[in-house]
């Protein structure tokens, strides 16, 4: 897609929505027949066949709903006026149907604005109403495999050793792009523009919806002017299996850790660390210092005790923040436990924290930030042995049944057998298997960036879920494959002109963490669209505190690779550059003889 100068993007809205989104009703143009003659012609947009003949459309008043994703924690109750639609389209000779919701705000709230919203998990989002907030176009897509209703890992498999391909290209990358080109089309024609007026095109997702924006950055760049990537869930293949990694350490050792202990092992590390950033406030904002000055082995000998309770484990994108169930999560028993940190406590920490290496010694993968939640280690109690025995995070051992071993098989029974060699050897084949596809690992953004994209990334720096290391390590393959000609200066600057990178201090995974009582940004959509649309471009991102001492407290953060510094326990830290800091952020993986992105 083109750009255009200010001055003929403000000529255009005048001439085009003024004209026909403050003339006309909402009733107006919410019809079948104005939908139908604004589908793009078939052979418009090649191996896309429009169906008018299933178009649908209904009026919506005073609906309760539309906030988008910065906005699902607010009490507002602001009521939106849309038009409830839904085009469907085929792939040219397939004979296969996609179904597309989309969402036309009352055409004197429109913008101008299209808007995709992420969804987690294994699910794609199936609610198309979360650009209303911002005078956008919404559009959901059922992907082909029924997405409004099924998660893709319900259908990834067409039965033992045969992979639905078209699902898995779907689920990746291609129906949200499809879906972007054929619905603003829609919408030009939907409120009677202009083939040449200029539509704002925006994403925002976090987990795996952070996954889905950096695949449509990758694979249909040149549609999107502004993305907000949160925490994605790229590098699929060693992503999920990592997940498999803490109960790998445990069954290794023969030993399962009381999950009190661990629990303990966390909260002693955060109140060891949390002074190191320069002010006491209950969150590590610089687990790099934590990770190079603080021992673990100091918390040996330390009491515990935890209630017993009976608590929801980590689904699929889900921190301890998020207790509702989710896909691929579970409810368990823990009785109450009573006792002192172990040595063996201590060594299934550290061996987590410090991630997979293979029998060589060489290292398969990052891992999570000291002071991060270890819930994935968490075992099982057993009445039978009045002990603590193993658990597997379905989050991983589905994706090592399903998508590496290709059986139709919700979880990993055991470990048997399984080494620190094997899940190597699942990585591998994930990654080669999906290369193409779930990976989402593309570094040359030139598509995205040449048309004038701009990109907000971040990622909690405390995610149990999602390492942040795995946010840094893309960020620099990007520096690298796009600017490595440039000095570290100038690549800086040329990155920071179209894709910025934040850390958000003690945040968990895709909000904030009952354990730290830190910042999370609460205004990214504003702050996108400033930059977008008035070329304000930030150089700190705003984040709220919304909890403990310093509720309410705005804290501006820091741009990677400059890393937050408290004054003295003031009110407002430095951002410093530390060599040492970027040095234990950065990782290679030479257990794989490839480029790992």
């Amino acid at each position: 897609m083109g750009r255009f100068s200010r001055a003929a993007v403000a000529a255009s809205l005048t001439s085009a929505v003024g004209a026909a989104s403050n003339a006309t009703s909402l009733a107006d143009v919410c019809t079948v027949s104005n939908i139908q003659a604004a589908l793009p012609s078939n052979g418009t947009l090649l191996g896309i066949d429009l169906i008018p003949s299933a178009v649908t459309a209904s009026v919506v008043y005073n609906a309760t709903t539309g906030g988008g994703m910065t906005t699902t924690t607010s009490t507002t109750s602001t009521t939106y006026n849309y038009c409830n639609a839904t085009v469907t389209y085929t792939h040219t000779g397939k004979g296969d149907e996609v179904v597309l919701k989309i969402v036309f705000p009352e055409p004197s709230t429109f913008k101008n604005r299209y808007y995709v919203a992420g969804g987690g998990g294994f699910s794609l989002s199936s609610d198309a109403t979360g650009g209303l907030a911002y005078g956008a176009v919404g559009a959901a897509t059922s992907a082909g495999y029924d997405a409004f209703d099924q998660s893709y890992d319900e259908v990834v498999l067409y039965g033992n050793g045969s992979i639905n391909w078209d699902a898995t290209y779907m689920f990746s990358y291609q129906a949200l792009g499809e879906m972007t080109k054929v619905s603003k089309e829609v919408t030009k024609g939907f409120y009677g523009l202009s083939s040449d007026t200029k539509v704002y095109t925006y994403y925002e997702g976090c987990s795996d919806g952070g996954r889905e924006g950096m695949s449509q950055v990758q694979r249909w760049g040149e549609e999107y002017d502004g993305v907000i990537a949160g925490a994605p869930a790229f590098r699929f293949a060693q992503q999920q299996v990592h997940h498999v990694f803490p109960a790998t350490v445990e069954h290794t050792m023969g030993y399962y850790a009381p999950p009190c202990a661990l629990e303990k092992i966390v909260n002693a590390t955060i109140a060891a660390c949390d002074p190191l950033d320069g002010r006491t406030d209950g969150v590590i904002s610089r687990t790099d210092l934590c990770m190079l000055n603080f021992n673990l082995s100091s918390i040996i000998g330390e009491s515990y005790y935890c209630a017993a309770e009976t608590s929801t484990s980590l689904g699929f994108g889900f921190s301890k923040v998020k207790r509702q169930a989710a896909a691929g999560s579970s409810s368990r028993y823990q009785p109450a436990q009573n006792g002192t940190v172990t040595a063996e406590d201590v060594a299934v920490a550290q061996a987590v924290y410090d991630g997979l290496h293979n029998s060589a010694g060489q290292r398969a993968y990052l891992s999570w930030q000291i002071g991060s939640d270890l819930s994935d280690a968490d075992g099982v109690w057993d009445n039978s042995t009045s002990s603590w025995s193993l658990s597997i995070p379905s989050t991983g051992g589905e994706y090592v049944t399903k998508f590496v071993q290709l059986l139709n098989i919700d979880n990993l029974e055991n470990l048997d057998n399984v080494t620190y060699d094997t899940l190597v050897d699942w990585m591998s084949i994930g990654y080669f298997r999906y290369l193409d596809s779930l990976q989402t690992t593309l570094p040359d953004l030139t598509p995205f960036q040449s048309s004038g994209g701009k990109m907000i990334h971040y990622h909690g720096e405390s995610d149990p879920s999602i390492p942040a290391a795995s946010s840094v390590h893309y960020w620099q393959s990007v520096k690298s494959i796009m600017y490595g000609n440039l000095s570290d200066s100038e690549a800086l600057d040329a990155l920071n002109d179209w894709y910025q990178f934040y850390l958000i201090p003690g945040a968990a995974h895709c909000g904030s963490n009952t354990l730290q009582p830190g910042p999370y940004p609460q205004d990214k959509m504003q702050t996108i669209i400033d930059w977008v649309e008035n070329g304000i471009k930030p150089s700190r991102l705003n984040a709220t505190v919304s909890s403990g001492t310093y509720e309410g407290e705005v804290q501006k953060l820091c741009q990677w690779p400059k890393r937050p510094l408290w004054q003295s326990n003031s009110t407002s830290f430095d951002c410093v550059d530390d060599n040492a800091s970027i040095e234990s952020w950065t990782y290679t993986f030479p257990a794989f003889k490839v480029p790992i992105y």
